[in-house]
């Protein structure tokens, strides 16, 4: 039996498009799980054969790298004893037995500390009323290239989000600017997939059906794709740290789940077109919206 999701954002069964921030305790920050050295694999490969694609930074957000990498490691050896071992020279994955030179990181620390965590983790920096992205480990982007957003302010970095901008653009700005030192935040980001792969930075806006995926096989042929987000500011750089733990689960998981899965078809029903077409679910809109209308119907069987 596959385990129902953890995060369930689509649950009260109607689409808002909103911020949705609750806050955290800090030591909740990062989140580690049984794929964690699956995870970790996947991201040393994709910075081996795609290192200019899953990380970059600009030359003034070296600092902040170095700050980034300097907390988080403070916070793993904390709150999560035993998952690496770090001294002035080295650090040291336990779990996978990986082992880093600290100098062979000097220009680029914040690639480390995306080798030690599921999160990706990108780095926001004030600039003139906004933020901007300044640095980037991204190995699992969902449908986004960090060569497009690098540098650039929020309202350009989700310009292509209907309705991002109009609603959520300043409400987003005013609450990185309200984060301290000593607090962490959380929120949830979602879709519904045909592609189980953690490493997509394309897709937005398809359109052609799939004749391959019904009704009958969604379940095993569409998956839950959701972004824990997290934001925790650094004190020194002035930096917000934003990170992206992404959780992909099979549609199947919510099959004996009729009301999860009656909401879950109700927010998407519920979703305006322009937001699906971006979410790109017209190649398979036709069978989940069946698969999930026989999940639901389950519960009064």
């Amino acid at each position: 039996m596959i385990d129902a999701p953890r995060h369930t954002p689509y649950d009260k069964g109607r689409f808002q498009l909103s911020l949705g921030i609750r806050e955290l305790d800090p030591a909740d920050w990062i989140e580690v799980d049984h794929h964690y050295p699956e995870h970790l694999a996947e991201k040393r490969r994709l910075l081996a054969e795609r290192p200019g694609e899953v990380f970059d930074g600009l030359p003034d957000s070296l600092a902040a790298q170095r700050e980034c990498l300097d907390h988080l490691l403070d916070h793993l050896a904390r709150h999560h004893s035993g998952l690496v071992e770090a001294d002035d020279a080295t650090v040291r994955v336990v779990r996978t037995g990986h082992v880093y030179d600290r100098a062979a990181f000097a220009d680029r620390p914040l690639d480390l500390a995306g080798r030690l965590v599921q999160e990706d983790l990108c780095l926001m920096a004030p600039a003139d009323g906004t933020w901007r992205l300044v640095a980037a480990s991204l190995c699992f982007p969902s449908r986004w290239r960090l060569a497009d957003k690098l540098g650039r302010p929020m309202a350009a970095i989700h310009a292509p989000v209907p309705g991002f901008n109009e609603k959520l653009a300043r409400p987003v700005d005013r609450f990185f600017s309200r984060v301290t030192p000593g607090q962490a935040y959380a929120r949830l980001n979602w879709s519904v997939i045909d592609d189980p792969a953690l490493f997509q930075p394309t897709g937005h806006g398809r359109t052609g059906a799939n004749p391959a995926i019904t009704a009958d096989n969604a379940g095993a042929m569409v998956w839950l794709r959701v972004e824990r987000q997290t934001f925790v500011a650094l004190p020194r750089s002035g930096a917000l740290v934003f990170g992206i733990k992404t959780v992909i689960d099979p549609l199947s998981a919510i099959a004996r789940r009729p009301g999860l899965a009656a909401a879950l078809r109700a927010t998407l029903e519920g979703m305006p077109d322009d937001m699906r077409r971006y979410k790109s679910m017209a190649p398979f809109w036709q069978a989940l919206d069946g698969w999930l209308d026989r999940a639901a119907g389950a519960g009064s069987a």
